[in-house]
């Protein structure tokens, strides 16, 4: 038998059987039935119940490195310590179950002891958005209802002279200040719990003893915002507990589909260590990786922003396993100029999301990291993190697709009046799962939009295919129509993606008198490399038809405009196109 012969064909079995093997009674990733909120749906029946639970596991790894950040280090033990601690000064300040406990600083290692903290006494903690200006926060502040804050020094400063008009707000905790803050409602953090590399004196504290429940309210995660205020996705214990196992059963599936055995637990395998290249504040870097590396005794290791010299160090001397966040992180990766010469052999996956990623990038990735596995995944603030996932094989085979849902989710393409439509079809994306959030804060009029019967309308246009994975086209308020021809944004931009010399690309609608609008290319150019503008349209025009070809391609001097959760922001992108000194 020839060694081509031997290699057994894929997939080794369908999607639909890889689940039914993987969620069987007795399994760990078993499926069951629940009502939840009113709505029968499918859940993961051996899941923890609550965030507490999850804390517990943490504690079998309290030996390990877990918080890594420049010249700060603690263990999962000292973390555990002072996340416990911060959980009694806050019911001492007057935290009772249900309060909002807001969160507001960049990544630091006192992030998760806040968040943490705030979970143990029973809040419904609050992130707000690190990079919002001082009138976005105090809005944040005002509608979520905060009474305890909890923040950095720069955004102490930022928010400072707007706390007197929000008037629930009994104390404000700061992070990282050099000096005393006269104002009475103001403490130190550090003055509770102590500097990072100190957490360790702490001894072992016992959380709180708080009831808790899988529908409680655990968090508030406000969304992007892009038109009107941001509203603010209101997060149960079960949805941040089901996005887990979503995960989890991703990377079981892989190993089903190739027809090997997914491995068992193991809780002496050695240790997993993440670069975080996305915020605490958004539901990927939380829900995704802060928590689920909690309850497996993962190291995360920070930066204070992202930095390609400064990451392939540390990935190199952390001996970092996974990394990632959008396409544009991987890129840079790939193209620095000195990535051979770090030792980066311990990476083992490469994930990503919120962007189109070119079907070049996974190659690329298989060529660098021969043993990794890519993956790339879609899903928003309501769906608590990744909603459909593709990895592994089925990513190197669909990699234009963002995956498909785990065995508790359901997707469907659904009309612009309200009929489903068959596979193949462009329509709105509908998702239905554990992982969907019960709402928006005090935003009844949204909540009922959006949430009918467990099912949330994404606003995203995309297709399924006869396997059951989603390719999403584009945002349905992004969408181009020129002369009365829609045009997928997403489409133009995976075209010009494919482009070897392009590192960045967004397509946005230019005026036109008769047209209403054309589409219009914006590029950033891969290091050392070199395109015109009639070289890229003409290599769209091989893909697609000529309606769609950008009308002109404008070269962006660096990389693309881009939130606080690495979306390429395309109204930032027109303002500075519109501005004069364009």
């Amino acid at each position: 038998m020839t060694e081509a012969a031997a290699t057994p064909a894929f997939p080794a079995m369908s999607i639909e059987q890889a689940h039914a093997l993987l969620t069987q009674p007795g399994t760990m990733l078993e499926v069951g039935e629940a009502e939840v909120r009113g709505v029968r749906m499918k859940v993961w029946k051996n899941a923890p119940p609550t965030l507490r639970e999850v804390f517990a596991l943490g504690g079998m790894f309290a030996g390990r490195d877990h918080l890594v950040f420049e010249n700060e280090r603690a263990s999962v033990g000292a973390f555990r310590a002072a996340a416990a601690k911060f959980a009694h000064q806050l019911i001492a300040d007057g935290v009772k179950p249900g309060d909002r406990v807001a969160v507001i600083m960049r990544n630091l290692p006192e992030w998760p002891v806040a968040f943490w903290g705030g979970v143990l006494a029973g809040a419904i903690v609050t992130p707000l958005n690190a990079w919002w200006t001082g009138p976005e926060l105090e809005y944040g502040l005002k509608n979520s209802g905060t009474s305890i804050a909890i923040m950095d020094i720069e955004r102490y400063e930022r928010v400072r002279e707007h706390l007197d008009a929000c008037p629930d707000i009994r104390k404000v905790y700061v992070s990282r200040s050099k000096e005393e803050i006269a104002d009475p409602r103001v403490a130190r953090m550090e003055g509770v719990i102590g500097p990072t590399n100190e957490w360790s004196t702490l001894g072992d504290i016992a959380p709180p003893d708080v009831a808790a429940d899988p529908e409680m309210d655990v968090a508030i995660f406000y969304t992007s915002g892009t038109t009107g205020h941001p509203k603010g996705a209101v997060i149960s214990h079960r949805n941040i507990i089901s996005n887990m196992f979503n995960s989890a059963s991703a990377q079981a599936r892989a190993f089903l589909r190739r027809g090997e055995a997914p491995p068992a637990p193991d809780p002496t395998a050695p240790q997993k260590a993440f670069l975080i290249s996305v915020p605490f504040f958004h539901a990927t870097g939380c829900f995704a990786i802060m928590i689920p590396s909690l309850m497996a005794g993962n190291k995360i290791v920070m930066q204070r922003r992202w930095d390609c010299d400064q990451a392939l160090k540390l990935m190199q001397d952390e001996r970092v396993t996974h990394f990632g966040g959008v396409p544009t992180i991987a890129w840079q990766v790939l193209e620095h100029p000195d990535v051979d010469k770090y030792d980066l052999s311990s990476v083992e996956g490469v994930a990503y999301g919120g962007a189109p990623a070119a079907p070049e990038l996974v190659n690329r990735l298989k060529a660098r990291f021969p043993t990794a596995q890519p993956s790339q995944g879609w899903g928003m603030t309501e769906t608590s993190a990744t909603a459909v996932s593709n990895g592994a094989e089925d990513y190197m085979r669909k990699p234009a697709s963002t995956g498909v849902p785990s065995a508790t989710g359901e997707a469907k393409i659904v009309s612009m009046e309200g009929v489903e439509l068959p596979r193949g079809e462009v329509g709105e994306l509908w998702y239905k799962g554990p992982i969907v959030v019960r709402g928006y804060w005090q935003n009844e009029k949204a909540t009922a939009e959006t949430f009918i019967d467990g099912w949330i309308r994404t606003g995203d246009l995309a297709k399924i295919d006869d396997e059951g994975f989603v390719y999403i086209v584009d945002r349905a308020k992004d969408m181009l129509i020129r002369g009365g021809e829609n045009i997928y944004c997403v489409e133009v931009e995976n075209a010009l993606y494919d482009h070897p010399a392009v590192m960045d690309a967004a397509v946005i609608g230019k005026p036109h008198q008769t047209l209403g609008e054309e589409p219009l290319a914006v590029v950033h150019l891969k290091p050392g490399a070199k395109a015109t503008s009639d070289e890229l349209r003409h290599h769209v025009a091989q893909k697609l038809a000529a309606f769609k070809v950008p009308v002109e391609v404008i070269f962006w001097p660096e990389t693309l405009p881009r939130n606080a959760n690495g979306k390429i922001v395309k109204n930032e992108l027109k303002k500075q196109l519109e501005s004069p000194e364009f």
